[in-house]
């Protein structure tokens, strides 16, 4: 009779380089938000960035503005109750991050 025999290996990961994921450019509040949503970028703001916010549903372009500071205060009377996306793009139209909020009314 053969004898068969198992090892176990365990592997160690090494420790990770990468951003924490969490780790988020834009901060937006309150959300849900009934009048306004206030959209904050964190340090690393830079000039030549672009937020678009879209319906939700429909994925229509609803607001467009090129940013120069580092908090914006957008007006929601406009806006329905609903789910809204944003995109941050770059000069070049790259998105660098998306995200979504609720106008509640």
């Amino acid at each position: 009779m053969l004898g068969l025999q198992l090892s176990a290996f365990s592997q160690q990961q090494p420790a990770s380089s990468l951003p924490e994921p969490n780790a988020r450019m834009v901060k937006l509040y309150p959300n849900p938000a009934v009048s306004y949503i206030t959209f904050d970028l964190r340090e690393s703001f830079k000039r030549g960035l672009t937020l678009q916010v879209y319906s939700g549903i429909l994925g229509k372009k609803l607001f467009a503005t090129s940013l120069s500071q580092e908090k914006l205060v957008l007006n929601l009377n406009e806006f329905p109750r609903g789910i809204y996306i944003y995109h941050l793009t770059d000069a070049n139209g790259k998105i660098i991050e998306s995200g979504k909020f609720q106008v509640s009314k």
